[in-house]
């Protein structure tokens, strides 16, 4: 089976799927980390939340991690669009250690790094599975039709 060859545009697609998601994550967490307790008791305080600069960012890079999700499954198989998102969880590591300051196990950062050689694997693969055209009409040659 021939491999169908992704065109620049999509691998920039791809990318905005593997990076709006962990930076999304990321500025979500630096926002409530600024915000007091949220409560569904004080719906105020939620609105409050949303409108917090680093949250607002968070919500935007969200939207375009669905967008470009969307936009991906439009022309590729979701088992190949999938494992581009999971490497995220590297980039969530490194933001999580080097920009949030948190700590990182050594088993969590070899788990991502399984997780990378995963999606490594998977993306060898076709990034669409192609189903044969259906066959229009059968004929039936004259001799068999003679024979009837």
């Amino acid at each position: 089976m021939a491999h169908q060859k992704l065109s620049p545009r999509q691998y920039a697609i791809l990318g905005l799927v593997s990076v709006c998601a962990p930076l999304g994550d990321t500025c979500l967490s630096m926002g409530m980390k600024q915000v007091p307790n949220v409560s569904l008791a004080h719906p105020a305080s939620l609105v409050a939340a949303v409108f917090t600069p680093w949250i607002a960012l968070g919500i935007a890079l969200l939207i375009g991690f669905f967008a470009s999700y969307l936009t991906a499954l439009s022309w590729a198989d979701l088992t190949y669009v999938l494992p581009a998102t999971a490497f995220g969880n590297m980039i969530v590591e490194m933001l999580s250690r080097f920009a949030l300051h948190e700590a990182v196990s050594i088993q969590r950062w070899l788990g991502c790094l399984l997780i990378t050689i995963g999606v490594g694997f998977v993306a060898q693969g076709p990034s669409l599975t192609v189903h044969p055209a259906p066959a229009t009409q059968v004929t039936v040659p004259a001799e068999e039709e003679q024979a009837r």
